[in-house]
């Protein structure tokens, strides 16, 4: 266990190594700011999250340490700024894991996972955060952001008890949409519809099913069928903008039926 410890320390040294090179000799390095740095961050996490869904652990691999440089160049200007350094960020974390882990360094009891993380929420209370909410970031996607804001609702045990009745809430939201749409209301369609979003994200919790991941995984099979649908229109000596739509249904159902998965 010590010599795997010490291959991750030489390596992660080396990187700040590297990092110190590059920002004293490297002209674009050099330029970076925490502003600049900031879009391509959340590209790189992007890359991480496709490489996730995708189960390729290759790519996982791969962006980690891209991510991993990122952390340390933010790092390597927060110094030059004399805001913090490395050091004082790892063990920031180190000391809020310690704090937040009462039942591994210290003599609080937990039954399961669930515990665990009321815990965590009632720490971070105590901490100085004014709403159980207050940890969810403003710019998350509003998919994740949703999951984000009910996971943090049901540690003070604002959850429904079981996914039928979070099922019929499902029902109820649909049926207000429609009676909305019936209406003609374009505002109140707006928000029946979002009502009816956070609702069906709410079910996929109950399901145990992250429902970024399951949009994202819909979006990579349309992708796929739709582009293998140009490839056997145009194969068939006819391009889709030529196409009738039950003729482009007829080949979409075709792929679907041989490739049922993807």
């Amino acid at each position: 266990m010590a010599q795997q410890q010490q291959a991750v320390a030489d390596a992660f040294m080396r990187l700040v190594g590297i990092m110190d090179d590059l920002r004293e000799k490297c002209p674009w390095d050099k330029k970076q700011t925490i502003q600049t740095l900031r879009p391509l961050t959340i590209e790189e996490m992007y890359e991480l999250a496709d490489a996730i869904t995708d189960k390729d652990w290759k790519g996982i691999k791969e962006e980690l340490g891209d991510l991993m440089l990122h952390l340390v160049f933010y790092a390597k200007i927060g110094a030059e700024q004399q805001q913090f350094t490395l050091e004082e960020a790892i063990h920031g974390v180190c000391e809020k894991l310690i704090h937040r882990h009462p039942h591994i360094y210290g003599d609080v009891q937990v039954k399961d996972e669930e515990e665990v993380k009321q815990n965590w929420e009632k720490l971070k209370l105590k901490e100085g955060k004014k709403s159980v909410l207050a940890g969810v970031p403003v710019s998350l996607p509003a998919v994740v952001k949703a999951t984000r804001l009910q996971e943090k609702a049901r540690q003070v045990g604002f959850e429904w008890d079981n996914r039928e009745q979070v099922w019929d809430k499902v029902t109820e939201e649909t049926n207000e949409l429609h009676e909305a749409v019936a209406a003609n209301e374009p505002e109140k369609i707006e928000e029946e519809f979002g009502d009816l979003l956070f609702s069906l994200i709410n079910y996929a919790r109950f399901l145990q099913i992250d429902a970024e991941n399951a949009l994202e995984r819909t979006n990579k099979k349309f992708i796929s069928r739709f582009t293998r649908m140009e490839q056997l229109a145009l194969q068939q000596g006819k391009p889709l903008t030529d196409m009738t739509l039950t003729e482009m249904d007829a080949i979409w159902n075709a792929i679907k039926k041989q490739n049922p998965d993807t």
